[in-house]
């Protein structure tokens, strides 16, 4: 059986690497957290808006024309792109924000890269009457500037970073700093399974309704498990939700996709397992892309949501042990499969979740026809349209 973290880390990774003027909020989260997960009131109230505020349960979509010209698995579709604000990041906003009000907070901050997790948190704070800062690397504002607009649109305060390689990381490293500095009324919404315990455990127990659905929705059109799930990894929280209802059913791979950029080669590449090495980084021991100093390296993706220079410490766990795989994708490659998946199934998947189609691309020999593969369609890729159009070449612009 699956073990539960002990004491905020799985094995070595982990932990609560953190100044002390933010322990006292730490700990009083990670009590506050362990005690209502539990909690039948607050588990209604997370159920209630999950079902009549997010859209959920999300379908699982069987890609018919995709399956028939790979000619291998059934390949099927978990659409976290049709919840609320068109990604998985509404689930775990939903579970932290009633967290905060419970704790008396008034006020949400949190990081973005691609937007979705910056815009999911704006929505939530606006539904729930709480103020509400974002902070954004400056290139990811301009890469992104549609899901910038939304922000604010929503009423929240969108802050470009401008230190370091002015994108996710940065992004973390200035929410922070901002938490510390207001830590009396804010609550910083963290969206992935990273940074200091409990978020990485909090972030993956409020996304592991995807896996939850996934596994019975798969069972009653299959009437078995899939053969695969499959999930782009950045820091790792939609790869999490989607897995974790699968780790105990070792007949299921779990293969997650990391952001491989130009190249592993290269030194333009976000693929931290495939790459990296053991470190401390924002207030969590794992593996990053770093030199021989320990210094956080700059990391390159196209996708502004896998750009971040770790990964979360269940994932780095997970792959210590074997039971999950973590794969290289490249740019050109997840460029590729974000055009075949749009045309074969009319579906546009964003550039994130397109990592994970690609990998599936290549290696769909690898299943016979009797299997099934879950693709975790992460987000939907209206935000990443002009980016892939300028990547291939065409500017766009409005009339």
């Amino acid at each position: 059986m699956y073990s539960m973290p002990y004491q905020g880390r799985f094995d070595e990774f982990g932990g609560q690497y953190v100044p002390e003027t933010l322990m006292n909020a730490i700990l009083e989260l990670d009590e506050a957290f362990h005690y209502y997960k539990d909690d039948p009131e607050f588990n209604k109230d997370f159920n209630k808006l999950l079902n009549e505020y997010a859209g959920r349960p999300s379908l699982l979509t069987f890609a018919n024309n995709l399956t028939n010209e790979l000619g291998g698995p059934k390949i099927y579709l978990k659409r976290e792109d049709l919840n609320h604000t068109g990604s998985h990041k509404i689930n775990n906003v939903l579970g932290q924000a009633l967290l905060a009000k419970r704790l008396g907070k008034t006020r949400l901050i949190a990081e973005t890269g691609a937007g979705q997790h910056g815009v999911a948190t704006a929505t939530v704070a606006a539904y729930l009457g709480m103020d509400c800062d974002v902070f954004m690397g400056r290139e990811d504002t301009k890469r992104q500037a549609l899901n910038v607009y939304r922000m604010e649109l929503l009423g929240t305060k969108v802050h470009p970073v401008d230190t370091g390689t002015a994108t996710l990381k940065d992004a973390v490293n200035e929410a922070l700093r901002e938490w510390t500095r207001k830590v009396s009324d804010t609550h910083y919404l963290i969206g992935s399974v990273m940074g200091p315990a409990p978020f990485p455990e909090m972030v993956r127990h409020f996304q592991s309704v995807i896996s939850k659905e996934m596994k019975e929705q798969i069972i009653e059109a299959e009437g078995k498990l899939p053969a695969a799930v499959l999930a782009c990894v950045g820091g790792g929280s939609n790869a999490m939700g989607a897995f974790y209802h699968f780790i105990d059913e070792p007949e299921v791979r779990l293969i997650g996709a990391e952001a491989a950029g130009r190249g592993i080669e290269t030194p333009y590449t976000a693929a931290s397992i495939n790459t990296g090495t053991k470190g401390v980084f924002h207030g969590m021991h794992s593996i990053f892309n770093q030199d021989e100093q320990g210094q956080i390296a700059p990391v390159y993706s196209i996708s502004a949501g896998l750009d971040y220079p770790g990964i979360g410490p269940e994932h780095a766990y997970l792959n210590k042990i074997g039971r999950a795989e973590y794969v290289p994708v490249t740019d050109d490659e997840a460029v590729n499969a974000f055009e075949v998946l749009s045309k074969s199934e009319g579906i546009i998947p964003a550039i994130e979740s397109a990592h994970a189609v690609a990998h599936l691309l290549k290696t769909a020999d690898e299943y016979s026809k009797d299997d099934s593969v879950i693709i975790n369609l992460s987000g939907r890729g209206d935000k990443d349209v002009a980016a892939i159009a300028r990547y291939r070449g065409k500017e766009l612009y409005d009339d």
